[in-house]
């Protein structure tokens, strides 16, 4: 079955009883039992298992190409659960162009665990493997990142954590499985941020882990479980909807970008443009080699340099709106050191490029000559 077949069909089934096309929102928390210990079908409890949340999870699974999907309250609970994995002593190698939610989680929240995080570049193979030893249990990558869209080559790395028989995930937010998959490049769990272009609609929060194994991702529904930080059923109905037109969408989305991208790149105002379908990026080539389009996720900067320039500039927007997150059909406008990226401490944020005139663009699907009109009047 081919991609955009399998965002339709792949893993559903018509609802045995009534014959519905799309699964119907289970709004259950309980399942009622022939005897004790025995239910009158497979579910006993949402918190394990819910019918809604299983169609969604199955898609999941079937659109990265996976043994198991799991789905979760946000993307960060799905973060999580997978660090749920280590213990006091193991170490993890992290890309060190993150999401901020994914910093903060790493730096802050799991400071006491004992669990020691690494920051690195991973296209300096050299430094990176200087960082592996006997207690390094998982390698973490963003590819393309959030803001600065660097990449990582999933299947290089792949080859160094198979050697070395580490985990290796991706968070897979900003290509989507339409673009790029990880778990066919050699990786043995994706992330979704399901909130962004799975879901599509900006009306939902939720997350996602991808697991190639079943047996490993068998042990993290335990830890889901256990947990409790699983997806509702009108949640997971709203993803599942949003998943059977991720493919039109994200067509729309990267057409959109580069068109965006080709009006940034010859203004005047604008001192560098970040997106992996330039030629001039310093990662085109890994670009074209995992990925199958560019995306719809563009970053950029100032000539003058100034913090004045970008807040004036998102302020004066009319059909983009100002705020957090990305991957809506509607066009979104972003300030990371200010907004998405304030976590991070100021120079960390300088060091890796997070500049105070960056401005990140989540191009949605509407008419390309409108979206350009908005940044033309906008950057006058």
């Amino acid at each position: 079955m081919k991609f955009n077949t399998k965002t339709i069909h792949g893993g559903q089934h018509h609802e045995p009883v009534t014959g519905a096309v799309m699964p119907p929102v289970f709004q259950t928390s309980t399942y009622a039992q022939i005897t004790p210990g025995k239910p009158v079908g497979d579910y006993e409890y949402s918190r394990a298992a819910n019918p809604t949340r299983q169609a969604l999870e199955d898609a999941l699974a079937s659109i990265e190409n996976g043994a198991r999907g799991l789905a979760f309250s946000s993307g960060l609970a799905a973060t999580d659960c997978l660090l749920r994995m280590f213990k006091a002593g193991d170490e993890v190698i992290a890309m060190d162009d993150l999401y901020g939610g994914t910093y903060r989680l790493f730096t802050r929240l799991y400071k006491d665990s004992g669990i020691k995080f690494h920051f690195v570049d991973m296209n300096d193979f050299e430094k990176f493997q200087s960082l592996i030893n006997q207690n390094t249990k998982l390698v973490w990558v963003e590819t393309p990142t959030n803001p600065l869209m660097k990449l990582a080559d999933i299947a290089e790395i792949a080859k160094i954590t198979k050697k070395h028989n580490i985990l290796f995930a991706v968070d897979n937010t900003f290509a989507t499985p339409y673009l790029q998959r990880p778990l066919d490049l050699g990786a043995d769990i994706v992330m979704h941020s399901a909130t962004k272009y799975l879901g599509g609609h900006s009306d939902v929060i939720a997350g996602a882990l991808i697991i190639k194994d079943k047996e490993l991702g068998d042990e993290l529904h335990f830890k889901q479980f256990a947990t409790g930080g699983t997806l509702g059923p009108m949640d997971s109905y709203l993803v599942l909807r949003g998943i059977k037109t991720l493919h039109l969408r994200v067509q729309r989305h990267c057409e959109n970008g580069e068109k965006v991208v080709a009006f940034l790149s010859s203004h005047p105002k604008i001192a560098q443009v970040y997106y992996p379908g330039l030629a001039s990026h310093p990662f085109h080539e890994v670009a074209k080699k995992q990925m199958s389009g560019f995306g719809g996720m563009v970053s950029f900067t100032f000539t003058s340099g100034l913090k004045k320039d970008a807040t004036d500039f998102l302020e004066k927007l009319k059909v983009f709106t100002l705020a957090e997150s990305l991957g809506g059909v509607e066009s979104l406008a972003n300030h990371p050191a200010l907004m998405t990226h304030a976590s991070i401490p100021e120079d960390k944020r300088k060091e890796i490029g997070i500049t105070d005139d960056l401005v990140r663009l989540s191009v949605g699907i509407e008419d390309a000559e409108d979206l350009i009109e908005d940044l033309k009047q906008a950057l006058s």
